[in-house]
């Protein structure tokens, strides 16, 4: 990295633990936001089930968007982003456990990425919460330390205002032990309008902004009601046991022209190679 990482404020780490998400203006330059959208240019067409590459086309459901899984494979614009200055030392320090039993072979492990793209009429509907029990996704604080299953940087590509679909969530719902009365009408991809649900708010982004959320927050989209495409990438972060949520690897390509530092966070699990036996 060749800009000192921002290590989250006290003002950061009170807001994250009340609300359960950071917004971080700026977090891309320019010219980075201008070298990820023209790798998915690169990449396009590609439709579900298609790969260009180590790059997958995929969705979540038949109206939340194109899904590029594995986006860190498109080029340098993207692997610029597994360690990125703006938010890598935030991240460490909410997914937590360093110092700890289950701080391993490094601090971090990013177990989905991907780029989405969403049109007019779509959206994802809220979903998670702490009523969920989901190790994944989890959060929790104890001894002093956070201990997050799942920590998200989600960043703008595209500028994200009213009718372009913004990210919805609801904060302090990350220690809610009761699911939103609109939960089940809202958790299944029909999205809306962030007063839709109660307590729901639209974070609005310009490009280059990013949005650092624990999974377990109820989140979701509002649905994109203007012409042209909404465009953000999405890495989930976790402690460095994990692993990848739909059986992705990276490939040996990637992991040979990654520096030492990323590629421990993309492929922290060391083999452990046995000696043949005399």
């Amino acid at each position: 990295m060749s800009a000192e990482a921002l290590k989250p404020t006290d003002i950061e780490i009170f807001l994250f633990d009340l609300r359960g998400y950071l917004l971080v203006k700026d977090a891309l330059s320019t010219k980075e936001v201008g070298a990820c959208n023209a790798e998915i240019d690169a990449t396009l067409p590609l439709n579900v089930g298609q790969w260009a590459g180590y790059v997958h086309g995929h969705q979540y459901g038949p109206a939340d968007g194109l899904n590029l899984q594995q986006i860190y494979e498109a080029g340098p614009g993207f692997e610029n982003l597994i360690d990125h200055p703006s938010w890598i030392d935030r991240v460490k320090f909410f997914v937590g456990g360093e110092g700890s039993f289950d701080f391993h072979h490094g601090p971090l492990f990013i177990d989905e990425n991907f780029a989405n793209l969403r049109g007019p009429g779509e959206a994802i509907g809220i979903h998670s919460g702490g009523h969920h029990t989901s190790k994944r996704n989890q959060f929790r604080f104890h001894n002093g330390h956070f201990m997050n299953g799942q920590v998200n940087v989600l960043v703008a590509l595209t500028d994200i205002g009213p009718g372009d679909g913004g990210t919805m969530v609801i904060p302090g719902s990350h220690k809610s032990n009761y699911p939103p009365p609109e939960y089940d009408a809202h958790s299944i991809g029909l999205g809306g309008s962030a007063d839709a649900v109660i307590g729901a708010e639209e974070i609005f982004m310009e490009a280059g902004d990013a949005l650092i959320f624990v999974d377990t927050i109820c989140h979701g989209s509002a649905r994109r009601s203007v012409p042209g495409d909404r465009r953000v990438v999405v890495y989930r972060y976790g402690p460095s046991w994990g692993i990848f949520r739909f059986g992705y690897r990276p490939s040996p390509e990637l992991l040979d022209r990654l520096t030492p530092s990323r590629k421990e966070i993309v492929w922290p699990h060391e083999v452990m190679e046995r000696e043949p036996q005399k």
